[in-house]
């Protein structure tokens, strides 16, 4: 769903901004032992660094979101007609900015496209520079230890000494997760939001359709698909079988309640005879113009890969939670929440408190299920300002 514009409190017109990674005697080295000898990451900031540079929060987005957290940005260089409109205003726009939870008059806010994503980081369809032409198959294979060691490249471009808070939700949480384990020193406050300690059974598999969907397209040809025809079969298909864990039963019935059922058949005999399939149609369509299907296996590969206790580089939850005991963790469910359900966060908590990490867990009563943190800032800013605030 695409967040409403909030003018009255908004950051304004922003612009994406670019970090270039170049050292040829230091290539950036994957977790799977390959390398890139160069990379960028597209960010924006908001709000201003104070003098003692110690105001620092790090956003990290969701699976498929952008550098474009807060504001309006109706263009970002060399992302072309991926940049829909749905795209213009932030993501997180109801969280950051003045007086918001995410308070951009106290705090400098970071948010960074995923390296390997598709909205001007460097990722599969970027250029390879050894061959002119867009990466496609070839580029590497990504673990989310990779992503938060090229945005902690860009905290050092940007001269952060230490985060104030790291924040993510859903994979996003992941990542916050890898970041305050790794670096218990460098971060004071964690905010996980609808996220787990894992990649569960559930998910795998959730994860597992994706990805037959989008390499079963014909027009897929292995990833090299950059002169045409896109494989939008299978990425639309994979948009849907993962968007019925983002909303809830009754909110999907709501969504699609006005949603017009087409008669006409998309693709072979069956016609579409009820709202809510034809809500769910739309919602593929609309995002194959948005996103890239290579970008969308690497990031889901990462996550059916994703081990906290090896990319922490740890033997334990207790050996790398032990470290975090001068942070403070807010940790969110969301109690319709079908992509990280509570269980999830309770096992996270139960870790924390088991490794002596001061912890505040709260539950947020919504019908809107996953994407909840996306779209309710009010039931969630209050605990996060005060968070930031205590910090």
């Amino acid at each position: 769903m695409t967040p409403k514009i909030h003018t009255r409190r908004s950051v304004g017109v922003v612009s994406t901004q670019f970090f270039h990674y170049v050292n040829p005697a230091k290539p950036f080295r994957l977790r799977v032992g390959r390398e890139l000898p160069e990379f960028t990451l597209a960010y924006e900031t908001y709000g201003e660094l104070n003098a003692d540079r110690s105001n620092a929060v790090l956003v990290y987005h969701a699976m498929t979101g952008s550098q474009h957290a807060a504001g309006i940005n109706k263009h970002v260089p060399g992302v072309g007609s991926r940049w829909t409109k749905e795209m213009h205003i932030g993501w997180w726009d109801g969280f950051i900015g003045p007086g918001k939870a995410v308070d951009t008059e106290k705090f400098f806010v970071i948010c960074a496209n995923y390296l390997g994503g598709c909205y001007g980081s460097t990722g599969p369809a970027s250029i390879n520079p050894a061959t002119g032409r867009p990466w496609g198959s070839a580029f590497p294979v990504l673990r989310f230890v990779d992503i938060v060691e090229s945005q902690m490249l860009l905290l050092k471009h940007l001269g952060i000494p230490k985060l104030h808070a790291v924040i993510g939700g859903s994979i996003g949480g992941f990542l916050a997760l890898l970041t305050a384990t790794r670096y218990p020193d460098f971060v004071r406050i964690v905010v996980p939001i609808a996220t787990g300690l894992e990649t569960t059974i559930y998910q795998r598999i959730i994860n597992f359709e994706q990805i037959t969907a989008i390499e079963s397209d014909p027009n897929f040809k292995g990833g090299e698909y950059y002169d045409g025809p896109y494989p939008e079969v299978g990425l639309a298909l994979a948009r849907r079988i993962a968007h019925k864990t983002f909303v809830s039963l009754e909110d999907l019935k709501e969504r699609a309640r006005d949603e017009v059922v087409s008669h006409k058949p998309p693709y072979g005999w069956y016609e579409m005879n009820h709202p809510v399939e034809s809500y769910m149609y739309h919602q593929g369509q609309k995002f194959v113009r948005r996103f890239d299907a290579n970008s969308y296996l690497r990031i889901v590969d990462a996550w059916q890969w994703f081990d906290l206790i090896a990319e922490a580089d740890g033997t334990s939850y207790l050996d790398i939670f032990s470290r975090c005991r001068n942070q403070e963790y807010l940790v969110f469910s969301i109690d319709s929440d079908a992509s990280f359900p509570i269980e999830e966060q309770r096992k996270l908590v139960e870790v924390l408190k088991g490794a002596g990490v001061p912890t505040i867990w709260i539950t947020v009563h919504s019908d809107k299920g996953h994407d909840s943190f996306l779209i309710e800032p009010k039931l969630y800013a209050p605990h996060l300002s005060q968070a930031l605030e205590r910090g």
